[in-house]
């Protein structure tokens, strides 16, 4: 199987060469298969029932919509995991923290390394066609397999922002050094993070998978003399 892409020879309209034409790479217009098609080639591959597979995959389907509605992670059989999240601004001011800082709802999928190399191994073909839509040439395109891995989600959170804050979190791609700062206020100590590293400034480097550290602090007076050398936050 191939992925079809098509290369269309098009007037530029916008910098430099506009006027111009160029030959610019779009992938071809799929058809789009619907939910019975794709169980009853389930059901015909695998040799299961055809009711029992459309009652299975309705049931699985109302499972990862509670589950990511409880705000887990949830696996997508053979595919990756999937979850709910939001885009948001921030505030320095606890009082100010509303849901009106929500900007979007977005949901999250994160590919499982099976779905990454079926796409790493599949073959590209390349249909060209010139202004007037005529086939010009085809090739199967022989680039490195190279994957752009969706961005991870990062999420960095203090145990209360009234002990300290913190900063670093955001979307990254897979293998990124991230600096994560916890700096505590004034009268607080930073702890620990949530993975056990008591830095409080520390380089984190993403996995591709979504994960949220939080960064612990606490009164000095409940700090032993253990903890305060471990890891005094900054700015105290």
């Amino acid at each position: 199987m191939a992925i079809k892409i098509k290369a269309q020879e098009r007037k530029l309209m916008v910098g430099p060469k506009a006027g111009q034409y160029a030959y610019q790479l779009a992938a071809e217009t799929y058809s789009t298969l619907t939910q019975s098609k794709m169980l009853d080639e389930a059901a015909l591959r695998s040799g299961i029932q055809r009711g029992s597979l459309y009652a299975a995959f309705d049931a699985i389907g109302s499972v990862i919509k509670a589950w990511a509605t409880e705000g887990h992670s949830v696996p997508v059989p053979g595919l990756g995991t999937m979850r709910f999240s939001v885009n948001a601004k921030s505030v320095d001011d606890v009082n100010m923290v509303a849901s009106a800082l929500i900007t979007t709802r977005k949901i999250i999928f994160t590919p499982s390394t099976d779905v990454k190399k079926a796409l790493q191994d599949a073959t590209i073909s390349i249909t060209c066609y010139d202004r007037n839509g005529n086939v010009v040439k085809r090739v199967n395109s022989a680039d490195p397999g190279e994957i752009d891995n969706a961005l991870q989600v990062l999420t960095v959170e203090s145990n209360n922002v009234a002990y300290g804050t913190v900063s670093g979190g955001g979307s990254y791609a897979a293998g990124t050094e991230v600096q994560l700062v916890a700096t505590a206020k004034s009268g607080y100590t930073f702890v620990k993070w949530s993975d056990g590293d008591t830095n409080a400034t520390r380089t984190y480097t993403t996995t591709g998978e979504a994960v949220t550290l939080t960064a612990e602090f606490a009164p000095d007076q409940e700090i032993g003399s253990g903890d305060e050398e471990q890891g005094g936050g900054i700015g105290e």
